[in-house]
């Protein structure tokens, strides 16, 4: 039997009693990070890194039970061993390393291996078995330099203000909002930031993490004046397009900042006009440097491009890899679930 199997509420783990990441309520979850498809509320506790614990107490509300662990600790769970491990992901992002009966399993979770100022790096972790998440598991793929990225954020941004309009720029809420608000804070920017309400609370959260990474000032766009806005900075998530809040960006310079816009076709089907490719996802390099730092004999490839993942795997590296279904989405879960 399988240490790890899918059921109807998530990865069961049997011979620990706990499901990892569950979509559905169950009595005991071992988390990977806080963005919507991994954490859902409803369970009887919940098991994640100290770091994502104020992450998962906002989204998961003041009665939930958290128990905590630091990178690195191990736990004994039923017949199992449990630590949690850096993913460089978002911030408290971890890696579940389960060992039972002298073998060793890995979830990743989400990850990357790109530096990240606002969150702890990945860190390989040697294994049997590695379920890996597939997000951007296509050799087209490959993501440029970050460094090279954000100064072309910075170009857009100036660009903006010379024409005397908003620099909209959609990112995530949660992690890539902060990731940039720390980047640009480390190249000597001293200018406030105007973002959606969305990424207000979450970035508080960031600020207050011990150790973390200065960030640029951020002020609330829903509460600014039309002329504080010209020129600005402002950071939104891609659900806010449609609505109301958006509309008094119409004359905005726009942009988004994802993975996806490596493709010139997302970026057409999106009606994006500038597309900065920052992933907080692994690209196909990543991957697969991941698949052969971990040693794993046997390789499970779950949510996105998970069969060409798990095909190449076998057909390149002689392992025994296939596809774990699950319910997670990738960049597409880290869209945000509070009002402006």
């Amino acid at each position: 039997m399988a240490l790890l199997e899918p059921d109807d509420r998530g990865l069961w783990c049997a011979a620990g009693g706990f499901h990892v990441d569950p979509w559905a309520p169950v009595p005991r979850a071992v988390l990977t990070h806080g963005h919507g498809d991994h954490a859902r509320p409803g369970s009887g506790s919940y098991l994640s890194v100290i770091e994502g614990a104020p992450i998962l107490r906002r989204r998961l509300g003041d009665d939930a039970t958290i128990q905590t662990l630091a990178y690195g600790e191990r736990l004994r769970i039923g017949d199992t061993t449990v630590s949690l491990h850096p993913a460089g992901h978002v911030l408290g992002s971890a890696q579940i390393r389960i060992e039972h009966a002298g073998e060793i399993w890995v979830v990743t979770g989400d990850y990357k291996r790109d530096r990240d100022p606002t969150c702890a790096p990945f860190e390989p972790v040697r294994c049997d078995v590695l379920v890996t998440e597939a997000t951007f598991a296509l050799p087209i793929y490959r993501w440029p330099d970050p460094a090279q990225v954000i100064d072309d954020i910075v170009a857009f941004w100036d660009e903006a203000r010379d024409a005397g309009v908003p620099a909209l720029l959609f990112c995530y809420a949660l992690g890539k909002a902060q990731r940039i608000l720390a980047e640009l804070a480390a190249r000597g920017i001293d200018r406030p930031v105007h973002a959606h309400g969305a990424m207000m609370g979450i970035t508080d959260v960031y600020r207050a993490s011990p150790g973390m990474a200065p960030m640029l000032e951020l002020r609330s766009a829903t509460d600014a004046k039309k002329k504080d806005l010209e020129g600005a900075l402002v950071l939104s998530p891609l659900s806010a397009r449609g609505t109301s809040w958006i509309r008094r960006f119409s004359k905005a310079r726009s942009g988004f900042a994802s993975g996806w816009m490596q493709v010139r076709g997302d970026r057409r089907r999106r009606a994006i006009a500038r597309g900065f490719v920052l992933s907080d996802h692994a690209d196909w390099p990543a991957l697969l440097r991941t698949i052969d730092e971990s040693g794993a004999s046997r390789v499970l490839a779950t949510h996105g491009f998970a069969d060409a993942l798990a095909r190449y795997v076998r057909e390149t590296r002689g392992i025994d890899a296939g596809v774990l279904a699950t319910r997670y989405e990738g960049e597409a879960g880290a869209e945000p679930d509070e009002a402006p």
